[in-house]
Formats: structure tokens, C-alpha cells, sequence
């Protein structure tokens, strides 16, 4: 009697590790930081995977809108944040020109635990009906007679339409001078009263003056051309080599467990692919996407080497 009641204080103790290293996640509400001001794209993804989420695990997943710095501030707040799977961001491509443009204070790429990619969308090249150019060749080929001749807008200094800009610019040996705006709409403006010639913008600002015929569409930035604006052929079909895709995507503070980050890759993954999800992404200019998180962390550190090339090469600098 003694015995079996030696062996099993012993099983009981040998489980304690065990039901403590496999305590449920989540326990209580999970954050999901923005790192923007509600309303933009950043924001609707969050607030379309929170709901579900929360339906998913049982617990209330909060979106959390901590602006400033170009998304700086809000990342870094995570970046800090506990490793217990409560606070997660969702970002965007942002996140790698910012970490090309600024000093942060933690790693980008080595002091996160990527979960993965949910959407991706292309940038649209965009010209006024006056330039003499009726494709992306001749568009081309005008920029190279004419260095610096032409203008073009962007929604701001070291933003990803301008990086983008400034990478079709180094990759065809081209010029032209930027005009930095607050926001797509303004560059819109300016672009159709002539002010500037071009411009690098998100399909979902731009489709409805192409259709309409106001302005011409040249080229979409990533890879293939894009189930948003399918009538445009990738820039790489005239200049190879060329993407410049915009993404988002989650990731969580650097030693979340990994079993905590494999389960939020299957569900967001899982969730970007539902038929609702999708409608709503593409009506935003997005096409769901999804990754390990293996191919995300390579895929950070691939974007911020790219974008600091660019920087460098152009000499960008921010304020």
C-alpha cells in the first residue's frame, strides 16, 4: 500500500511541469495593436480577423489603434510587449521601408516571432492622358529622353509608393522629380489637373479615374498582374526583375511560444481564404496570400535589404 501510494506522488509530480508548460492560450483577451490611425487598410484587415479569431479560441481579440512614426511606435510597443501570445500586430509594408529609413530600437527582423502573410496588392504606375505614352515601353523609353523632366507624386517621403517609384526609377536608369503629398487624394488631384505627370499609388484610390478614362493606367507593381486590375500587365513584363508588392501581415513579440504561433498561422491563414474575407479584400485592392512562418521572417528580412538598397541608392532621407 505504501508503495503504490510512493509511485503515485511520484506520477503526480512528474505531471505538474507539464500541465504548467501546457496552460491554455489564451486565458484572457488577446490586443492586436494597429500601428496606424483607424480606418486605413491596416485597420480593416485587423477588424476583419479579430471577430473570428475571437470566435475561434473564446476569447475577445481587441484591436488596439497606436499611431505615430510611420508605424515605429506601435511596433516597438510590441516588440516589448510580454511573449505570451496576448499581444500580436498586424502591419504593413510600411514595416520594411521604415526599418530601412529609421534607427529602431530592436531588431526587425531577429527580435520578432513572425506569424506570417495575410494579404498582398500591387501599387499602380498612373499617368495624366497628356503624357505621350500609351503603354509601359514607351512610358519608358520617355522618361529616358527626357531626365528629370517629368514629375511624379507619392503619399509621402520614404512611403512605399514613393520606394517603389524610386526602384522603377534605378531599375530603368531614369529620372524624375517627387513630389511628396498627406495621402492619395491630394497626389490624385494634382495629378489630374496636370500638375504632376505620374504617379505610384494603391489601386483602390486610382481604379476609378482609369476606368472612367480620366487618367492611364501603365502597370501594376507586383510580380504577375493582379486579379484587382487585371487589364494592366505587371511592370516586370517590361522591366524584369521588377515587384514591389504591398502586404500585410502579423507578427508577435520575439519568444512567443511556437505552438501559439503555428495555431495563429493556421487560423489567419484559414480566415484569408474564406469567401467573405476575400470579397472584402479585393473590394480594398488586396489578394489573400498566406505563409509558414519560416517563409515570413526570410520574407521581412528580404524586403527591408531591398528597400535599404533603395534608400541608399537614392539617398533618401525622412525628417
Amino acid at each position: 500500500m505504501r508503495n503504490n501510494t510512493a509511485w503515485l506522488l511520484l506520477f503526480i509530480i512528474a505531471l505538474i511541469p507539464s500541465a504548467f508548460a501546457q496552460s491554455p492560450w489564451p486565458n484572457r483577451a488577446v490586443r492586436i495593436v494597429v500601428p496606424f490611425p483607424p480606418g486605413g487598410n491596416t485597420d480593416v484587415v485587423a477588424r476583419l480577423l479579430a471577430p473570428r479569431l475571437a470566435e475561434e479560441y473564446g476569447q475577445p481579440f481587441v484591436v488596439d489603434n497606436r499611431g505615430g512614426a510611420g508605424g515605429t511606435v506601435g511596433a516597438e510597443a510590441v516588440a516589448r510587449a510580454a511573449p505570451d501570445g496576448h499581444t500580436l500586430i498586424v502591419i504593413a509594408s510600411t514595416y520594411a521601408s521604415s526599418a530601412a529609413l529609421y534607427n529602431l530600437p530592436y531588431d526587425p527582423v531577429s527580435g520578432i516571432a513572425p506569424v506570417g502573410i495575410i494579404t498582398v496588392g500591387p501599387l499602380v504606375l498612373a499617368a495624366h492622358p497628356g503624357v505621350k505614352a500609351n503603354n509601359l515601353k514607351e512610358f519608358v523609353e520617355l522618361l529616358r529622353a527626357k531626365p528629370g523632366a517629368m514629375s511624379f507624386g507619392s503619399s509621402g517621403t520614404g512611403s512605399v509608393p514613393h520606394l517603389a517609384a524610386e526602384l522603377f526609377h534605378q531599375m530603368t536608369r531614369t529620372e524624375a522629380v517627387h513630389v511628396p503629398y498627406k495621402g492619395d487624394t491630394p497626389a490624385i488631384a494634382d495629378l489630374m489637373g496636370g500638375h504632376i505627370q505620374y504617379v505610384m499609388i494603391s489601386p483602390l484610390a486610382i481604379a476609378p479615374q482609369i476606368k472612367a478614362g480620366r487618367l492611364r493606367g501603365l502597370g501594376v507593381s507586383t510580380e504577375q498582374r493582379s486579379q484587382v486590375m487585371p487589364d494592366l500587365p505587371a511592370i516586370g513584363e517590361v522591366v524584369p526583375g521588377y515587384k514591389a508588392a504591398t502586404w500585410f501581415a502579423m507578427w508577435a513579440p520575439a519568444g512567443t511560444p511556437k505552438d501559439v504561433v503555428a495555431r495563429l498561422n493556421q487560423s489567419i491563414s484559414r480566415i484569408a481564404q474564406t469567401p467573405d474575407v476575400q470579397s472584402r479584400l479585393r473590394a480594398d485592392g488586396m489578394e489573400p496570400a498566406s505563409s509558414t512562418p519560416e517563409e515570413f521572417g526570410r520574407f521581412i528580412g528580404e524586403e527591408i535589404a531591398k528597400w535599404s538598397k533603395v534608400v541608399k541608392a537614392g539617398n533618401i532621407k525622412v525628417d
